[in-house]
């Protein structure tokens, strides 16, 4: 038979655990979680608008020297109103875009055409028929982005025959731009 205190000890006990269970409850809410994605892109080029020798006095006196460069541009998937504007350079004359020489300090014409279509990788065709602009009908549109991957774009240039230039190194900075 039990003694009196421990007999209360042990109802003190399970009376104890009995409340833990009581006691014990549970309560939930919801937590609601949310994100956007902007329509984002970025420009960069894949390969310069880097020209041959100009020979003025044999070849280019009656036939022009054409390249091709390149643009890459990413964009959010599904980003739309697209389009890639090019500036007229550094050493623009009106509209004329321009390299300047290094030494002699002449210029030397060139232009810039968009490939024949919008389609990422078109190659050029020469002479190029759209002469690619900052704004307006001579910016490039461009199809929405199927995904983030960059599209490359091709940059057709042109330097026009017959130009009575010095021998020298010329160059010139283009701006390329995303607009989204």
């Amino acid at each position: 038979m039990l003694k009196k205190p421990a007999l209360k000890l042990s109802v003190a006990v399970m009376l104890l655990a009995a409340s833990d269970v009581v006691l014990a409850a549970s309560a939930s809410t919801s937590v609601p979680v949310s994100a956007s994605v902007s329509q984002n892109c970025s420009i960069s080029t894949s390969s310069a608008l880097a020209f041959a020798t100009y020979d003025p006095v044999n070849i280019n006196a009656t036939a022009a020297l054409n390249t091709t460069g390149s643009i890459s541009v990413a964009c959010s998937k599904g980003a739309t109103g697209l389009t890639i504007g090019m500036d007229n350079g550094t050493h623009v004359a009106g509209s004329q875009r321009q390299m300047l020489g290094g030494t002699a300090a002449g210029m030397l014409q060139y232009n810039i055409f968009q490939p024949p279509t919008n389609a990422p990788s078109t190659a050029c065709t020469f002479p190029g028929t759209i002469a690619w602009t900052a704004v307006g009908a001579g910016m490039l549109t461009l199809t929405s982005a199927p995904t983030k991957v960059a599209r490359v774009y091709n940059v057709c240039g042109t330097i026009p025959a017959g130009q009575d230039v010095a021998a020298d190194t010329y160059t010139d900075t283009v701006s390329a731009t995303i607009n989204f």
